[in-house]
Order: C-alpha cells, then sequence, then structure tokens
C-alpha cells in the first residue's frame, strides 16, 4: 500500500491557501473532458494548499441560434469531438445523439452540488461530463441532468434539485459566465504548439471569453494564465512563478485505492494517477469509441454507463 503523502505544517497551509486557482470550464466542453487527466494530478497534489474553485463559463449557451440541420450539425460535432480525443485521447461516445441545446442545466446542477461538499461536487460534475462523452446522451435539460447524477454517493437529491432550481445558484453561475466573459490580459497573447492553445473565443454580442478550459493562478506575488489544452509540466511551471515549488506533484496510488476514490478512471488517468498492475479485481469496463473507461464496482451498479458493453475484471 502506498503510504499517504505528509500534509503540509500548518503554518505553510496557511502562506498557501492565498494562492486561488480558477478553473474556467463547461461540463459538456470537449477539451475540459480532455484535460481531466492532468487537472486531477494537479488538485490531487494541490490537494488542501490552494484554494480550487470552478467558474462555468456557459458553452452552450440561450442565445445560440438552432441549427437548421440538427442531423448535419451532429455529425459535424462528432467528428469535432472525434479529433479533439485523437489529441487528448480521452473517450468519445460511440455514437453522439445530438448537440447539447444548454450548458445551463448541467452547469446549475454542478454548482449546486458545491454546497454538498468538494468530493460530491466532483463526482456530479463528472458524471455530467461522461453523460456526452461516454453515453452519448448529452444533460442538456434539468431532466437528464439529475438522471445522470442519481445515484452518486453522499448526495442528497433532493437538496441538490432544490438548489439547482434556486435563485442563490442561478446567480452563482450567472456570475461564473460573467467573470468568463472579462478576461485578464495576460491572457491576450495565448499561443505556443498545442492543438488548442487557448485563444481567446468572441461571444455573440461582440465580446470574448476564456477558451475552455482555462487555469487562473492568482497569489500575492502574481498571476499566471494557462489557457487550453496543456501538458502538465506548464501548469507546474504557472504554479512555480507565483510560488515555487507549490505544485508537488501527487503520489501514485494503488490501482485499487484511486479506483474507490475517483470512482471513474480513463486510460490517461490511471497512467498518471496509479502504480501497479491494471486493472484492479471487480474494475467495470466500459467500451467507447476512443478507449474505455473504468468503473469501481459500485459505481457500476449506479452509473447508467454500467450496463453498456461493461464488462468486469477477475
Amino acid at each position: 500500500m502506498t503510504a499517504p503523502p505528509t500534509p503540509p505544517a500548518p503554518d505553510a497551509v496557511e502562506v498557501e491557501v492565498e494562492v486561488e486557482v480558477v478553473e474556467y470550464t463547461d461540463p459538456l466542453c470537449p477539451w475540459a473532458w480532455g484535460s481531466e487527466p492532468v487537472f486531477r494530478r494537479l488538485r490531487a497534489g494541490l490537494a488542501g494548499r490552494v484554494h480550487w474553485r470552478r467558474a462555468y463559463c456557459v458553452l452552450f449557451d440561450h442565445d445560440d441560434d438552432p441549427p437548421p440541420d440538427p442531423a448535419a450539425e451532429t455529425a459535424w460535432y462528432a467528428r469535432y469531438v472525434e479529433d479533439i480525443s485523437a489529441h487528448t485521447r480521452a473517450p468519445r461516445a460511440p455514437r453522439l445523439s445530438r448537440v447539447a441545446a444548454s450548458s445551463w442545466p448541467a452547469s446549475l446542477v454542478a454548482k449546486a452540488a458545491e454546497r454538498q461538499g468538494d468530493v460530491v461536487a466532483d463526482r456530479v460534475l463528472r458524471r455530467l461530463r461522461e453523460s456526452v462523452f461516454v453515453l452519448g446522451e448529452p444533460a442538456d435539460t434539468a431532466a437528464l441532468a439529475e438522471s445522470a447524477v442519481r445515484g452518486v454517493p453522499g448526495l442528497d437529491l433532493d437538496r441538490l434539485r432544490a438548489d439547482a432550481a434556486s435563485a442563490a445558484v442561478l446567480e452563482a453561475v450567472r456570475a461564473d459566465r460573467a467573470e468568463a466573459r472579462r478576461p485578464v490580459r495576460e491572457v491576450l497573447s495565448a499561443g505556443g504548439a498545442s492543438p488548442h492553445p487557448g485563444t481567446l473565443k468572441e461571444t455573440a454580442d461582440g465580446g470574448y471569453r476564456y477558451a475552455l478550459p482555462t487555469l487562473l493562478v492568482r497569489a500575492p506575488t502574481g498571476c499566471r494564465v494557462v489557457p487550453g489544452w496543456r501538458p502538465y509540466e506548464e501548469y507546474v511551471a504557472a504554479f512555480d512563478a507565483v510560488r515555487p515549488s507549490l505544485a508537488a506533484d501527487a503520489v501514485r496510488a494503488a490501482p485499487s485505492e484511486a479506483l474507490a476514490r475517483y470512482r471513474s478512471l480513463t486510460d490517461p488517468e490511471r497512467a498518471v494517477l496509479t502504480d501497479g498492475p491494471w486493472p484492479p479485481a471487480g474494475a467495470v469496463r466500459v467500451g467507447t469509441g476512443n478507449g474505455p473507461v473504468w468503473l469501481h464496482p459500485d459505481e457500476a451498479a449506479e452509473h447508467p454507463a454500467g450496463g453498456r458493453d461493461a464488462t468486469a475484471a477477475p
């Protein structure tokens, strides 16, 4: 069994939590889905040492024009997601039923879940991402978002439903959306060799928003921004610029421990988060169009994908 990392001293924690990390994202964004291996690795190494929050940009907005040919739009978007997965190696659904009509329902549910703690919020967001990239059925209505997260351990579904419909959570997502449309000047020169360098996106009203995902690292000593899809080392460099040696790499866990913690792992994730023979006993393999998703057996029993092309490891 791999020993857990030694927690930092109390004084160090008090200083280090002055570092704020803002993750601009959307539950239904393919580049954000493809960035999860790096972000999970970062969050594990930074746990308890920074204040990490997510701001939901609302990628598919209410004011987007409906496609004149939904079938053609879906076919185009499925190819787009396939191209992205070729870079990120993230799983993609074998068949996409449609392009998401709106990011609002999933964003409201993800924001509401934050009121039930970080662990529940992480697992709820993961299920919402998997609705489109594993199941091919984007959680773009309140009913579908609720269905996608049913059975998440520790989740109070009645509370989630009430919070997601509340004025306070709606205002919080509106604030996230507005914040994502006020990019810091440091992101104006985004570039590099990445297939998704994070260039600012023009909005319908002639303004700009962050490309997704974008990570903003802010501390009293300065601010760094890492836009788009980037390697782990670029994020470490951003943290080092504001607080040297802050981004300690996470200790890799035994496969069974990692699967128990995360409940769902892709092959790129298990490569950076686990150490040992794979798969662990009982892991449930769910086939997709681009590599498997591995579920903990308890997760498979509740997950909408648990009965779809799923096989348990001996």
